[in-house]
């Protein structure tokens, strides 16, 4: 297929189309280290145009195509197969603001913009873009929209779905889809973006979005809050979203031996140990004095035992940080199986028991590290240790996944809550996916994509 190169570096420049081991490297392996690729080249297109093209002599020649963000993803959604038939199509250089409009609070990005930068470009217009990641320095906005991807503020937010008020997507036939809409209502039809929205690029390649952006928060209060069980973190959330509404923005969970591994490699950074520790975020406008003081004397009438509550910008800092470097600590402690599961909030400490219970029975001395977005229902539940002195964790992969995901279906749940399915998960969603669902979905991929040739080998 060497023949095919000339023409693809004529369409985004010779020094754009990357072919060498040492040039593709970056692009060919997952975040995890899981999923390894051997694709026929990578070509990084500055406009939508040229993305455009990229698909029509992909689609002419049938060309298989990965698109490719930040290259974050955990589950190998943008990693290609190791045919060397396959074109890695990265959107780091489609990274311009386009538009911001105060007064409409929205924004209009190209794909490869970072999280990061949107949020900044947000923030010197005097608003918020509210969705936040620990990876959002190298996240892209259009692997954000691949994934529908949820974050620390989905529970007053929303996820990408809700943030999304446009799109402009390259379909698999190299047409340009221009529906970069900035209305919050339009009955004239179909909502087509949300078709691309949680495809993961199976579907068409995402080229730009207008999102919606909120008046920037003054005043925050921020809390970490020891509980001693999760029914108890439950009943916390409850009565939080009672006593401030909306004013709740974030509300996360950590497992005892999440606190364990935070103590293990930083030692002294927490305030306390607890079997459950909640982080709790308030945001409004005024001032963050009153705001704190109302949440000091909330959790002061509710006789909660240990917590500590942030005084200032610094130390809300430091509380976030213990959340948002679980998954980084966790790494560096070894390898895990990992899920990214939801169920209805009532039901985690449901979940949360029958789980453990039936990995222990399973499993004697099983551990697991769970941790998540409990405001939403999303919980990353992860499994470090099957055995003692078990080298092979991923030979028990299949074990655990069954029961975890059985206990999660069974409690009408989800087994991708914010990750994506990509190559991970696919015969676990044939599995459990309404069957009525995956037909609609494959009627959906069939119609735009008959040759299929959108990021082939995913779970459609």
């Amino acid at each position: 297929m060497t023949d095919l190169l000339a023409p693809l570096a004529a369409i985004v420049g010779a020094a754009n189309l990357l072919t060498t081991p040492h040039d593709i490297a970056p692009f060919i392996t997952d975040y995890r280290g899981r999923y390894h690729g051997l694709p026929l080249a990578v070509a990084l297109p500055a406009s939508s145009d040229k993305v455009a093209a990229l698909v029509r002599f992909c689609a002419a020649h049938r060309i298989a195509i990965v698109p490719q963000g930040g290259n974050t993803s955990t589950c190998g959604a943008a990693t290609p197969d190791g045919s060397g038939r396959q074109l890695v199509i990265a959107l780091r250089r489609l990274n311009r603001i386009r538009a911001v409009d105060a007064a409409n609070q929205t924004i209009t990005v190209e794909a490869g913009c970072t999280l990061a930068a949107v949020q900044a470009a947000a923030a010197g217009a005097g608003l918020l873009f509210p969705l936040s990641l620990a990876s959002e320095g190298s996240c892209q906005i259009g692997g954000n929209l691949s994934t529908n991807a949820g974050g620390l503020a989905v529970l007053r937010f929303g996820t990408m779905r809700e943030l999304t008020l446009g799109l402009e997507v390259v379909l698999p036939d190299g047409q340009l889809l221009d529906a970069l809409t900035a209305l919050r209502k339009d009955t004239s039809g179909l909502d087509v973006k949300q078709l691309f929205i949680g495809a993961e690029g199976q579907l068409g390649l995402i080229t730009a979005a207008t999102l919606k952006l909120f008046p920037q928060p003054s005043a925050h209060a921020t809390a970490l809050l020891g509980v001693a069980s999760a029914d108890e973190a439950i009943a916390t959330l409850n009565a939080l979203q009672a006593a401030f509404g909306d004013r709740l923005t974030s509300f996360e969970m950590m497992s005892e031996v999440c606190q364990q591994l935070l103590d293990k490699y930083q030692p002294g950074a927490l305030p306390f140990q607890a079997p459950w520790a909640l982080l709790v975020e308030l945001s409004d406008s005024g001032d963050n004095t009153s705001l704190q003081e109302r949440l000091l004397q909330w959790l002061a009438a509710r006789g909660l035992g240990d917590g500590v509550l942030a005084q200032n910008d610094s130390e809300r800092a430091r509380l976030w940080q213990l959340r948002e470097q679980m998954s980084e600590l966790q790494k560096r402690d070894g390898p895990s199986i990992k899920h990214d599961i939801g169920v209805p909030t009532s039901a985690i400490p449901a979940f949360l028991h029958a789980c453990g219970t039936a990995l222990q029975a399973a499993f004697p001395g099983v551990r697991i590290v769970a941790f998540g977005h409990a405001g939403d229902g999303n919980l990353h539940y992860n499994i470090s240790h099957t055995r003692p002195g078990n080298d092979e964790l991923f030979a028990d992969e299949d074990a655990v996944n069954a029961i975890v995901y059985e206990q999660v279906h069974r409690l009408r749940g989800t087994l991708a809550a914010e990750h994506g399915v990509g190559q991970l998960k696919g015969h676990w969603l044939q599995r459990y996916k309404d069957p009525a669902a995956l037909a609609v979905m494959r009627a959906v991929k069939q119609a735009l994509d008959p040759q299929r040739i959108m990021n082939p080998g995913k779970w459609l």
